[in-house]
């Protein structure tokens, strides 16, 4: 069986992050996709320009007709943007009794716009965190998430990742993307062990919307695989090829998108 998986996020006009992303990823694993909006951007390869907010009844509105009608495999969610957005959201999956949501938590964009309000961060770690089957964070937002300092190294990232763990989601799964080295190295801990995952760092700077793309994968996956570390896996794969293959795309002048149909398109 298909499965359908939902995106809850903002837009990305250019097309590399956001929802429009999400749906291509799912598509490219496999998943048929949907997507609620809860926020509008207007953004490009090198910056974001503005931020508007959907009203939170209309979120609720689409999720509600969403649900009543169609069988949701797993949800994927992205920016929110502000607390009440955060709070609303978690609370109509709560009320949906949602499964196999996997959370991204973003908080800046690669042209270091910032995503999230500072007064969100609370909601997002006590609201949605204790209903996400994985969470994807980078460095930067594992450290804002714990209020930590910085990460340096692998241990670092273990120890992370296991803090994490703490605040309810079932599996974490820190990238190691902003560390140095020759391999991108990601931690996964689901409570009882930890799995190192690595893949080859690729030099480009297409890496636009690599978090959302690589999240929406796993969205994607998780109900077509036996086990959430082969869904994680098989994401991973996925976005690195995807990553390699950005250089057939001409998209903007600045962090350029994934090529999310590599595998698709001839």
């Amino acid at each position: 069986m298909i499965p359908n998986v939902l995106t809850i996020a903002t837009t990305d006009p250019s097309g590399g992050a956001g929802v429009l992303a999400d749906l291509k990823a799912f598509s490219a694993n496999g998943a048929y996709g949907m997507g609620v909006l809860a926020a509008l951007t207007a953004q490009n390869t090198q910056t974001v320009t503005g931020i508007y907010p959907i009203p939170l009844d209309f979120i609720t509105r689409q999720i509600d007709t969403l649900y009543a009608d169609v069988r949701v495999d797993s949800v994927k969610i992205g920016m929110l943007g502000t607390a009440e957005i955060t709070r609303r959201v978690a609370a109509d999956l709560r009320r949906h009794n949602a499964k196999r949501i996997v959370i991204d938590p973003v908080m800046v964009s690669k042209s270091k716009h910032q995503l999230l309000a500072h007064d969100a961060i609370e909601s997002l770690r006590g609201e949605l965190f204790p209903l996400a089957e994985i969470i994807t964070p980078n460095i930067p937002e594992t450290e804002v998430l714990l209020g930590c300092a910085p990460i340096k190294n692998l241990d670092d990232m273990r120890k992370a990742a296991r803090a994490l763990r703490e605040l309810g989601p079932r599996i974490v799964m820190v990238k190691g993307g902003h560390l140095d080295g020759a391999e991108s190295i990601d931690i996964v801990d689901d409570g009882v062990t930890q799995t190192e995952l690595r893949a080859p760092r690729i030099a480009t700077k297409n890496t636009h919307g690599t978090g959302c793309t690589l999240s929406a994968a796993i969205a994607a996956q998780l109900p077509q695989c036996a086990t959430p570390l082969d869904a994680i896996r098989a994401a991973k794969a996925y976005l690195t090829r995807a990553i390699e293959a950005s250089g057939a795309l001409d998209v903007g002048s600045g962090h350029g998108p994934t090529h999310h149909f590599w595998n698709l398109w001839k």
